[in-house]
């Protein structure tokens, strides 16, 4: 049998690994918003080995039409104007909800115009700042049914590849349950729901159109499809399977949307640059994870013989 350091050194090279969360426990969403003062449990830092990578300060920027990025260099956050009301997708690190919140201001925009925010995945890096944006904008988080649960829990779910990594996040006392295909519609914007599980049973991409004039594009931000795990977890094993068959199924699926511009959830998993715009970047995505799950698979099944 193969060392079991060789996952480990695959996993080490692998971008968008969280790893454990250093530090006490985050609480939930406070009653009634109040805050100790000096400290806010809802944006209290978690200590990520690539915390400061993630964060890496961005201005805010302009993709198409009435689409912007207010989140960081090495982590995702969108804004869409419909006219309407506001929509983010994500929400980072709890450590970063006040720099969204600046970024969006930069733009012009009004705090309590934000309506809805929508969650790609249950993971602290991308739900971890759900709980303090709601909390401050007013806004209605939306989620995958199974991706609720994480969010209202705080917690990773008892099949997530990346439990053993353990802790917490602040968790969302209110959270919306989109299904599959479903359109989520404010203002001139329709933003469609995209199941597409693998990294978690949960997570959700997002799909909407954005114009200038005459000249539209569709717009898909992308929930992470890493084949990725805390040490000793097999994709290979019973437990493993649902989520081989999750991440095919996730991959067909991608390859057939629509897709102009693609935003990742952590940007350097869709190529150089914050967004994609390029011909074929959705399938390229796809393609990405094809082939470190297909690597994953083949070093796990050499390591049982």
């Amino acid at each position: 049998m193969i060392a079991m350091m060789t996952i480990a050194a695959w996993l080490a090279g692998v971008n968008h690994i969280p790893l454990p969360i250093v530090g006490a426990a985050h609480a939930g969403v406070v009653a009634g918003g109040a805050v100790p003062e000096g400290d806010d449990p809802l944006t209290r830092p978690i200590a990520a080995s690539r915390a400061a990578e993630w964060l890496a300060p961005a201005e805010p920027e302009k993709i198409f039409g009435t689409s912007y990025l207010v989140g960081f260099g090495g982590m995702s956050v969108a804004l869409i104007d419909t006219g309407d009301g506001l929509v983010l997708v994500d929400g980072a690190l709890p450590q970063g909800a006040p720099a969204i919140l600046a970024n969006v201001r930069k733009l012009g925009f009004d705090l309590e115009d934000i309506k809805f925010i929508l969650s790609t995945e249950p993971h602290f890096d991308h739900a971890g700042g759900l709980a303090a944006l709601a909390r401050d904008t007013g806004a209605t988080v939306v989620a995958s049914a199974r991706g609720a649960e994480g969010l209202r829990s705080g917690r990773h779910a008892a099949d997530d590849p990346q439990l053993a990594y353990g802790g917490s996040w602040p968790a969302v006392s209110r959270v919306r349950v989109i299904g599959d295909g479903e359109v989520l519609k404010l203002g001139r914007t329709s933003i469609a729901a995209v199941a597409t599980p693998g990294h978690t049973m949960g997570s959700m991409s997002w799909r909407w159109q954005a114009c200038e004039g005459a000249a539209c594009k569709t717009i898909v931000f992308a929930a992470s499809l890493n084949p990725v795990s805390a040490e000793g977890y097999r994709f290979t094993s019973k437990a493993g399977a649902p989520f081989v068959k999750a991440f095919e199924e996730s991959y067909r699926k991608m390859d057939a949307t629509a897709c102009d511009v693609l935003i990742s959830a952590h940007p350097d998993n869709a190529g150089p640059g914050r967004y994609n715009d390029r011909p074929g970047a959705c399938r390229a995505y796809t393609d990405r994870s094809r082939g470190l799950l297909e690597k994953r698979l083949a070093t796990e099944r050499a390591e049982a013989k």
